[in-house]
C-alpha cells in the first residue's frame, strides 16, 4: 500500500504516512520487518521507523523483541471492533427501514452521533419522486437533526449543557434552535412523547421525526427516522408517523437485544398494526 500520490491542500503528510504503514502491516499476518515496511510504503528506513514508533506509543502497533517484527496492536483492533458494532446495527436494521419506508412511503434513516454530528449510516429510500435523501455518510450538526436530538435526549442534562458550550448552537434556518433553554425545552418534550423532529430546521421544505434505538443496558446506540418533505410529512401526520417510527425503534432495539436473532424480520403483528395506523392516515 503505497503512500497517496495526489497529497493536496488538507492532507497531513505524516498522517498518511503512518496510515499507509498500518494498511501495510494490515497485510502481515505474521507481522514484518522495518526495512520490508518502509519498502512496501516507499519510505526512508529512518522515517518509517520514527513513525511506526509513535504508531507504538499509542498502542496500534507492537514491535516483537525475539523476531525483530512490527505487528498490529490492540488499539487497531479496537477501533476495527467500532466499525464492526455499526456493521451489526447496519445488519439488523435493514429490514426495519424497509418496512418503515413501505408503511410512510418516506425516506427511512438509521443514524449515530459522532463527535459534533448525526451522522446517516443506513437508509431505504422513499420510492416517491421527490424525497429526502441524506446518503449514508452525511453528517448534520447534532441540534439541527432529528436522529441527533432522539439521541442527545436520552443525555444527563449536564451532558447536553457541555456539548452546547463545547460546539454552541450553528442554525441553519428560522426554525433552528437558537438558545440553551429551547434546547431543553425541547429536551424534555422528546423525553415525554418518546420522538424528536426536525422542523425544517436544517434543511427548508424538509421534516423528520426519529425515535432512539437503545442497547440491552438501556444506553442509545443508534435512531430510526423518517424524512420527507414538509408538505407530505405534514404537521397533522406528525403523530401518525411518530407511533410508527417510534415503535420500529423499540422493535429493533429488542432485536439488538441478545436473543439470537439479530437482523430478523419485522414481527407480523407490529407490522399489521402499524398497516392499520397508515392506511387510517391515507398512506396506504
Amino acid at each position: 500500500m503505497r503512500i497517496s500520490e495526489t497529497v493536496g491542500t488538507g492532507v497531513v503528510q505524516s498522517v498518511d504516512r503512518a496510515l499507509a504503514l498500518l494498511e501495510a502491516l494490515a497485510e502481515h499476518s505474521g507481522g514484518a520487518s522495518l526495512s520490508d515496511l518502509a519498502r512496501s510504503v516507499n519510505l526512508p528506513t529512518s522515517t518509517a521507523h520514527r513513525l511506526l514508533t509513535t504508531l507504538q506509543m499509542r498502542g496500534f502497533v507492537t514491535h516483537e523483541a525475539h523476531s525483530g517484527h512490527w505487528v498490529i496492536g490492540h488499539r487497531a483492533f479496537s477501533v476495527g471492533e467500532s466499525f464492526s458494532h455499526y456493521a451489526n446495527i447496519v445488519a439488523s436494521a435493514r429490514p426495519f427501514l424497509r418496512q418503515l419506508r413501505d408503511l410512510t412511503r418516506e425516506t427511512a434513516n438509521l443514524g449515530v452521533v459522532e463527535s459534533e454530528d448525526a451522522v446517516t449510516i443506513a437508509q431505504a429510500e422513499s420510492r416517491e419522486i421527490k424525497r429526502a435523501i441524506a446518503p449514508p455518510g452525511g453528517r448534520v450538526p447534532i441540534l439541527n437533526s432529528g436522529m441527533g436530538k432522539a439521541i442527545i435526549a436520552t443525555w444527563p442534562d449536564d451532558a447536553i449543557e457541555t456539548l452546547i458550550t463545547r460546539q454552541g448552537l450553528r442554525p441553519m434556518t428560522a426554525n433552528s434552535l437558537r438558545s440553551l433553554d429551547q434546547v431543553m425545552r425541547e429536551v424534555t418534550e422528546i423525553r415525554a412523547q418518546g420522538f424528536a423532529i426536525d422542523n425544517e430546521e436544517y434543511l427548508v421544505g424538509m421534516r423528520c421525526v426519529a425515535a432512539v434505538v437503545l442497547s440491552p443496558a438501556g444506553d442509545p446506540v443508534a435512531a430510526v427516522s423518517v424524512s420527507g418533505v414538509a408538505q407530505r410529512v405534514a404537521v397533522d401526520r406528525v403523530d401518525t408517523i411518530a407511533e410508527i417510527v417510534r415503535e420500529t425503534a423499540e422493535d429493533l432495539s429488542a432485536a439488538l437485544g441478545g436473543n439470537g436473532r439479530q437482523g430478523e424480520a419485522p414481527d407480523p403483528v407490529s407490522t399489521t398494526r402499524r398497516r392499520g395506523r397508515a392506511a387510517a392516515s391515507g398512506r396506504e
